[in-house]
This record gives structure tokens, C-alpha cells and sequence, in this order.
């Protein structure tokens, strides 16, 4: 898909480029239009979608603030924060994002050499290695104070809040399509319950607020090209205060399954606990010592309810009529839904042997 957006002199001279700078648009993201910018170095030069995030000031400070932290860690035990973690480069004028004619948001960082990054986990070991990136970013920022964070998207993970926005969404049934999910919300009925689990371990101060990443998926880890080791974790974007139980169970959601999200055939779509026991050892390997004995034991809960979130959600945008996640057909979305839930109810069945792996 071509660029819509494009880089003006304006933009390119506002972070100290020259306008004959090499340009050139990269793929991957399906948010923010983004270039790989190449004058004395490489840089990554990025649009932030004004519509998706209508505060891209806060999401800078998180970034800004996050990074900064990071790297002091990485320096202190002998790593390179210019590889380890994003660089930010700033405006000529000492700002981290730049304003264009048309009001649009600009961005620029560096950009990390001699690295890949992968959409499936081709083994375990690379599953293995992205709970290991995953699990040190939890534990470097074990002692960051999580609360000083702005909440980029309100509620992004908060399960009662989503099973809410379901009921609305059978209430209002604005596609008429409300006769054809009964089995459907028969299986989100009867998990109601469970929805506020960890957000009530959260009010009642027994489990704690930490940074949290949000987008756990494989894609934001980069490795290294000669090494295959985990380098950097990136797409910063909705880091936010939250459950470590949040990122990794949807790191698990995403990881830890043998079909496509959208995968129609549910004999396919199967939790598979090689795989989780494979992300888990790495997770753990990194994170395991930061984190108290409640988190522990809750993180199989947070790959079930990970998974149930996304799949309500993908049930009431299907009865809103594909408001929010892109479709290519009529029941994408229902589809989605039934593929989660499919995950759930083996991630329910395999509970003990998540559990046993933990121990």
C-alpha cells in the first residue's frame, strides 16, 4: 500500500536532515506511517496516527521517560542502550515531536542495525528468547513508578470495562445481528464472573502497578541477525500502568497457539502448552525474581482472560458492525471470536499443566 502521507523538506530539516536525505517508506505497522530516513546514520521517522492516539504528547513523555530509565540500567550492567533500547532524536529545537502544516505529529528515532524482526515464531527457541526480551523489560522496570504514566487508551485492558461494552452492544444490536451469536454469549455469560479477577487483586493493593508494554506479540521484538538472540524490545507506543499478568498473557494469546487469530476451522485452533512452556522459561528466566508470588501465580489467569477480552471484543464489534477491527468478510469478527474462545476453553482444560510448568 502506497504512502499517503509524505515527508516535507519542512519536516526532514525540523530534525536536522537535509531534503536529499535518503527516504524510504517501511512496512509492518498498520498505525502511523513510517520512514526509514538515511543521512549520516539511519533513522526511523514516523507519523503517529492523530486519530488513534489524540494525545501523541503523552505517548512521547511515556516513551521519553521509559527510555531514559532503561538505558541508565542497560549502562549500569555493561549493555548498549543504543542497541538494547529506542534512542529518541529530538527536534533541532530540543522537542520530541514535531507539528506539520497540517497539524500532524512527527517523530524520529534511531534506528537498529543488523536486526529482524519476525510476524510467527518460526521455533521454540525463538519463543523462548521473546519471553526472555519480554520478561528483562518487565524487570528492568521493575522499580520505575508505574503510576507517574499516562493511560494512553483508557480501559485498553480492563475485562469488566470490555464485558460492559459487550452487554451495550447486545442491548443496542445496531448490525441485527444479535440471533446468530446465542451460543457465543452463552459461553461470555457464563465467565462474567472471572472478568474482574485481577483488576479486583489490583484495587485490593495485593497485586502491583507496573509498566506494562501492551503489545506483547512477537513483531515488537527485534533480534539480531547474526546471533538470533532477543536484542530490543519496540513499538512503545501503549506502554502504560498496568498487570504484569497483562503482558504476559497476551504475549501467550498471540504465542502460544497453533492457528491464526482468525483461523475458521476450530479443530485447528489449539492451546499449545510446548509453546507456553517455551515463552514461559524465557519470561521467567528475565522477570521471575522481580516479580511477588501473586503475580506468579496469576499469569496462567492472565492468558485466559487476555484471551476472553479480545474475544468479546471481536463479538461486540461484530454486533456494532466492524466499527473498530478491520474485516475482510461478513463474519470476520464472529469468526475471531469463536477462535478465541475456542483458545480459552483449552486454555481452561490445561490449566494444571500451566501450572505445574510455573512451579
Amino acid at each position: 500500500m502506497e504512502h499517503t502521507i509524505r515527508v516535507t523538506p519542512a519536516t526532514l530539516a525540523a530534525f536536522g536532515f537535509s531534503e536529499t536525505s535518503a527516504l524510504s517508506p517501511l512496512s509492518g505497522g498498520h498505525i502511523n506511517d513510517t520512514f526509514l530516513v538515511e543521512d549520516q546514520g539511519k533513522f526511523v521517522l514516523q507519523r503517529i496516527n492523530p486519530f488513534v492516539f489524540p494525545h501523541p504528547e503523552e505517548i512521547m513523555e511515556n516513551i521519553a521517560g521509559v527510555t531514559a530509565f532503561l538505558r541508565e540500567k542497560i549502562l549500569a550492567r555493561g549493555g548498549d542502550p543504543d542497541r538494547e533500547t529506542l534512542s529518541i532524536r529530538p527536534t533541532l529545537s530540543g522537542e520530541a515531536l514535531y507539528w506539520d502544516r497540517e497539524g500532524g505529529p512527527w517523530r524520529c528515532m534511531s534506528y537498529v542495525e543488523d536486526t529482524v524482526s519476525y510476524e510467527v515464531a518460526q521455533n521454540n527457541e525463538m519463543l523462548r528468547e521473546a519471553g526472555r526480551a519480554f520478561g528483562e523489560f518487565q524487570n528492568l522496570l521493575a522499580d520505575y513508578p508505574a503510576h507517574t504514566l499516562f493511560e494512553t487508551i483508557r480501559d485498553f485492558h480492563n475485562t469488566p470495562e470490555r464485558f460492559r461494552q459487550l452487554r451495550e452492544a447486545v442491548a443496542q444490536n445496531k448490525a441485527g445481528r444479535l440471533s446468530q451469536v446465542g451460543a457465543e454469549l452463552d459461553f461470555a455469560a457464563q465467565r462474567e464472573q472471572d472478568c474482574a479477577l485481577l483488576m479486583d487483586l489490583l484495587r485490593e493493593g495485593k497485586l502491583p502497578l507496573r509498566v506494562t508494554h501492551n503489545d506483547t506479540k512477537l513483531s515488537n521484538v527485534l533480534f539480531e541477525k547474526a546471533t538470533g538472540k532477543a536484542l530490543c524490545v519496540i513499538d512503545l507506543d501503549t506502554v502504560m500502568p498496568g498487570l504484569a499478568a497483562f503482558d504476559f498473557g497476551d504475549s501467550i494469546r498471540a504465542g502460544a497457539v497453533t492457528a491464526a487469530e482468525d483461523e475458521a476451522d476450530l479443530s485447528k485452533v489449539h492451546f499449545d502448552v510446548d509453546r507456553f512452556a517455551a515463552y514461559t522459561e524465557g519470561f521467567l528466566s528475565a522477570a521471575g525474581t522481580s516479580l511477588a508470588p501473586l503475580e506468579l501465580q496469576t499469569l496462567p489467569d492472565g492468558a485466559r482472560l487476555m484471551t476472553f477480552e479480545v474475544g468479546i471484543r471481536f463479538l461486540a464489534d461484530y454486533l456494532n458492525g466492524d466499527v473498530y477491527f478491520r474485516t475482510a468478510y461478513p463474519e470476520h469478527n464472529l469468526v475471531r471470536a469463536r477462535n478465541q474462545f475456542q483458545l480459552v476453553r483449552e486454555m481452561e482444560q490445561k490449566r494444571p499443566q500451566m501450572e505445574q510448568l510455573l512451579r
